[in-house]
C-alpha cells in the first residue's frame, strides 16, 4: 500500500438513525466510499454497549479493545460501524506468524531507470497511521512480543511513530483510528480455549482507553440475527427450531464454563447450523456435519445429550439419503 487517501470526514452522522440506539450523540462520517469501506450487512444487529464504545473510538480517538468468546462478532461489529461512517477500515490478524517487518515494512530491491536500487517499503502500520484508517488488529492477545512493542508506539492518541529504518518521524493522520479483538482481556488464558494467548504487560492494556466485553446474546437477539441470515425460517416451524438451536448452544456453553466440554458452540455456529439445516433438510445431520464433529469424542454423548433434551429426539449415530 504506497497510495495516500487524500480524503476527510466531511458529514456527520446520527447514532440514533444509524444503528437504533437512544443518544444525541453524532459522529464524524465520509460522504464517499472507497475501496477499504467494509460493504454494510443490511441485517446485521448492533449490540448497545459495544456500539457506544466503538462509536466513541471513531468520534473521540479513543483506543478501543472489544474482548469477548470466539465467533461473537467482535470484528464484524467494528467493521459495520465503519461501513456505515464509510470510514476506510484495515484489519490485521495478529497470529505467530506476524512479524515485526510485515508491521513496519523492509528494504526490497527494486528496478528504478534500467538499474537495481534498495528501495524501503512501508508495511501496513506506518501506512495506516499516515491516512484516515481504522486499524483494527484480530486476535490481539496472540501477538508476539517484538510485534505488540511496536504497537505500543501507537497507543497513544498523539504518538508520533519513529521510523528508525529512515531516519523518519511518522505523525499521525487526525483521522486514523486503533481499534483491537482479543479473546482474553490480556491475563492470558485459564481456560485452555484459547491456545497462543499471552499475557499483555499492564503498561501496554493501561494505553487502551476504552475496553468492552462483546459476549453471548439472549436467545432473542442470537435469533433475530439467525432468522435475518435466514429469512426461510422466519416463520412459527422455523423460529422453533432456531430456538432449539440456540438452547443447545446455551448448553455447550454453559458445559464449558462448567468444565464438562472443552469445544463451545458461537453464534457463528450456530448460523452455520442454519445454513447446514437447509442445505442438508436434516437438522440431525447438519448438527453433526457442523459441531458435533469438530469435539472430542469423550465429550461426544453429553453434547448428544444436549440435543435430545433440547430436541425431544436422539441423535441419529448415522444419516442416510440426504437430499440435497
Amino acid at each position: 500500500m504506497t497510495t495516500n487517501i487524500d480524503i476527510q470526514p466531511d458529514i456527520k452522522v446520527s447514532i440514533k438513525q444509524s444503528f437504533g440506539i437512544d443518544s444525541d450523540m453524532e459522529v464524524n462520517a465520509f460522504s464517499k466510499r472507497n475501496e477499504y469501506v467494509p460493504e454494510i450487512d443490511k441485517n446485521y444487529k448492533f449490540d448497545r454497549d459495544t456500539t457506544l464504545a466503538i462509536i466513541s473510538g471513531f468520534a473521540y480517538n479513543k483506543r478501543v479493545l472489544v474482548q469477548g468468546y470466539h465467533g461473537t462478532g467482535k470484528s464484524t461489529h467494528i467493521e459495520q460501524i465503519a461501513a456505515r461512517l464509510n470510514w476506510p477500515c484495515i484489519r490485521v490478524n495478529l497470529d505467530s506468524h506476524v512479524s515485526r517487518i510485515d508491521l513496519i515494512g523492509k528494504d526490497a530491491i527494486v528496478l528504478k531507470d534500467g538499474k537495481q536500487i534498495t528501495q524501503f517499503n512501508e508495511g501496513i502500520l506506518p501506512w495506516s497511521i499516515q491516512n484516515p484508517v481504522a486499524l483494527v488488529f484480530d486476535e490481539y492477545d496472540a501477538g508476539r512480543p517484538d510485534v505488540m512493542f511496536v504497537i505500543q508506539r501507537v497507543l497513544e492518541a498523539e504518538g508520533n511513530f519513529t521510523l528508525l529504518d529512515k531516519n523518519k518521524v511518522l505523525k499521525q493522520n487526525k483521522y486514523f483510528r486503533l481499534f483491537a479483538t482479543s479473546n482474553t482481556v490480556g491475563l492470558g488464558d485459564t481456560s485452555g480455549l484459547y491456545h497462543g494467548t499471552q499475557q499483555i504487560n499492564q503498561g501496554q492494556m493501561d494505553r487502551w482507553n476504552i475496553v468492552t466485553t462483546l459476549n453471548y446474546l439472549s436467545l432473542e437477539k442470537e435469533m433475530e440475527i439467525i432468522l435475518a441470515k435466514n429469512k426461510n425460517l422466519n416463520n412459527t416451524k422455523g423460529k422453533e427450531k432456531v430456538a432449539n438451536m440456540i438452547k443447545v448452544a446455551s448448553l455447550t456453553r454453559k458445559g464449558f464454563i462448567a468444565g464438562d466440554i472443552s469445544t463451545v458452540m458461537s453464534p457463528r455456529t450456530v448460523l452455520h447450523w442454519a445454513e447446514n439445516t437447509e442445505i442438508f433438510k436434516d437438522t440431525g445431520y447438519a448438527f453433526r456435519v457442523t459441531f458435533l464433529n469438530k469435539c472430542d469424542d469423550l465429550e461426544k454423548n453429553i453434547i448428544s445429550e444436549y440435543y435430545q433434551r433440547c430436541f425431544g429426539e436422539e441423535l441419529p449415530e448415522s444419516l442416510v439419503n440426504i437430499q440435497i
